[in-house]
């Protein structure tokens, strides 16, 4: 039989592997979070107001209102 390892070190062992994969999971998430803002740039600069729900829903996360209060101007405003 296996020897059993205490709780304690087993909760810190997953705590510190739980912070290590925040930080290699937050480095990733930065990038795609920069590639999708240049995607939906260029989706906003080369589309028609209204725009899909995808780009709908990202220009109300970024302004921080629902779309429906979003202007098509303060929408082209995001695409610079």
């Amino acid at each position: 039989m296996a020897n059993r390892m205490s709780t304690r070190i087993r909760y810190d062992r997953i705590r510190d592997n739980g912070a290590l994969s925040r930080t290699v999971n937050g480095h990733k998430k930065r990038k795609e979070r920069a590639n999708r803002d240049k995607r939906m740039k260029a989706l906003i600069a080369g589309g028609k107001f209204p725009f899909t729900p995808a780009v709908q829903s990202w220009i109300s996360a970024q302004l921080g209102v629902p779309f429906t209060q979003v202007s098509e101007a303060q929408a082209k405003e995001l695409a610079k």
